[in-house]
């Protein structure tokens, strides 16, 4: 591979410099273009542009690989835990025991609110999304912590992680409780993390709530599935927000606001309105051939991915707890997962399916788990918020402390009007102008 490409136009030749990656694909410079040869590239929805360098994360869409700082992502689900991943994706390497203690103790000794957050959600309406609520909470934390932070300053990068991977767990299950009209429950220091945020969700008052070993396993896998996906949408808002220098809560909620959308981090929530809306197993072969008709707008969610044109490597390893998880809890037999597990297997034996690599991903599954553990769809994508929240953090730190970093500015091609003379309001014509 040449270590340099050039450009050649009216305007002269421009070298492209080649930047080469540890693995994958590599980029070509072109950041000269403009300056150069007077022309912008144009990428809708950044498909084949590098908007930075990252050491967290490799994705190799083809062969259906996921790697966190090299570890393979089903040997990380079925041998760490959750928060010990998180070091890895903050710190670049597996931590010590005695790393991993300190780690695990910081983030469980910070999981409490300030108590006047709570009196925060009393102010949105009881049927509010709790994204909504989880967004505005994670925002606060910029007014509950006004000390600008120096976010070069490593040690206050490191406060800032552990005290948002700690609350955000708490602020959710706030969210949550709001919606569903019960009373909030505060965080035990006694209990690990993900079965910490069990407890919170389901705990009442009025009697015990005993953790299931099972259940808390399960969601410690689905967050480490989760914790990060190289440059996704709400990545990339994350880096783009933090650019500017703000707070980094601010840079959070910016993040979380983005994986709302039902193209993202929404798809979990959406299989089961997609399920709710087939209603039963003799409609799959009609919802089938939506899928198929180009001129119908139903989509079948939870199927494909914008990146993987193999298997998705964490639905692989997903899809096995997930039939663990169902037979736990004794719903194996329930009708929507009876439908989903029979909608899994008409598709991926389907030729059409096939051809287009339209294989069930991470959301399908996850979906069906948190279901299945009695969550209402609503609070899917808030999960996948505490999940990501630790990639969100890796990257924004890898970001403030790159040398390259800049403001993110994107630039446009214009296709408007060209330069006009403004016409005073008595001079125009009302049938020219818009309705």
């Amino acid at each position: 591979m040449t270590d340099q490409y050039s450009l050649k136009s009216p305007r002269g030749e421009t070298v492209l410099p080649w930047i080469q990656a540890s693995e994958g694909p590599g980029a070509l410079d072109i950041r000269k273009i403009y300056e150069k040869q007077g022309v912008f590239t144009y990428d809708p929805g950044f498909a084949s542009t590098s908007s930075c360098k990252s050491a967290i994360t490799f994705i190799d869409g083809e062969h259906g690989i996921l790697r966190y700082r090299g570890y393979p992502i089903d040997e990380l689900a079925e041998k760490s835990t959750f928060l010990e991943v998180a070091y890895l994706l903050l710190h670049g390497e597996l931590p010590t025991k005695e790393q991993l203690e300190g780690f695990v103790h910081s983030i469980t000794y910070h999981s409490m609110v300030h108590e006047s957050l709570k009196t925060f959600f009393q102010g949105f309406h009881y049927d509010a999304h709790p994204m909504a609520m989880l967004t505005a909470g994670v925002g606060s934390l910029s007014a509950f912590y006004p000390r600008s932070i120096n976010i070069y300053d490593r040690q206050e990068q490191q406060v800032f992680a552990q005290r948002i991977i700690a609350k955000l767990p708490t602020i959710a299950a706030c969210a949550y409780k709001h919606s569903v009209g019960q009373p909030f429950v505060y965080p035990r220091n006694d209990l690990d993390y993900c079965s910490n945020l069990l407890y919170m969700m389901f705990a009442v008052p009025c009697e015990n709530y005993e953790v299931d070993e099972v259940t808390a396993r399960a969601l410690d896998m689905l967050f480490i599935l989760h914790a990060d996906h190289e440059q996704n949408a709400s990545t990339s808002t994350v880096r783009l927000a933090g650019s500017s220098g703000t707070n980094p809560y601010a840079a959070i909620a910016a993040g979380i606001a983005c994986l709302w959308g039902p193209s993202h981090g929404g798809a979990n929530e959406a299989v089961i309105h997609m399920l709710e809306e087939i209603g039963d197993r003799s409609q799959i072969k009609k919802y089938i051939d939506k899928a198929k008709d180009k001129s119908d707008n139903f989509r079948l969610m939870g199927f494909g991915h914008r990146v993987y044109k193999n298997y998705d490597p964490r639905a692989t390893v997903i899809r096995k707890m997930c039939h663990k998880v169902l037979q736990r809890l004794g719903k194996e037999n329930d009708p929507l997962f009876e439908l989903a597990i029979e909608l899994e297997q008409i598709a991926l034996n389907d030729p059409y399916f096939q051809e287009k690599k339209l294989y069930p991903n991470v959301d399908f599954y996850s979906g069906i788990i948190y279901q299945a553990l009695g969550l209402r769809p609503s609070i899917f994508t808030v999960m996948f918020a505490i999940a990501r929240c630790v990639g969100w953090v890796a990257h924004w730190q890898e970001m403030v402390n790159d040398p390259d970093h800049r403001i993110g500015r994107p630039r446009q091609i214009y296709t408007g009007a060209q330069q006009r003379q403004y016409v005073p309001l008595e001079q125009r014509d009302t049938k020219a102008s818009p309705d």
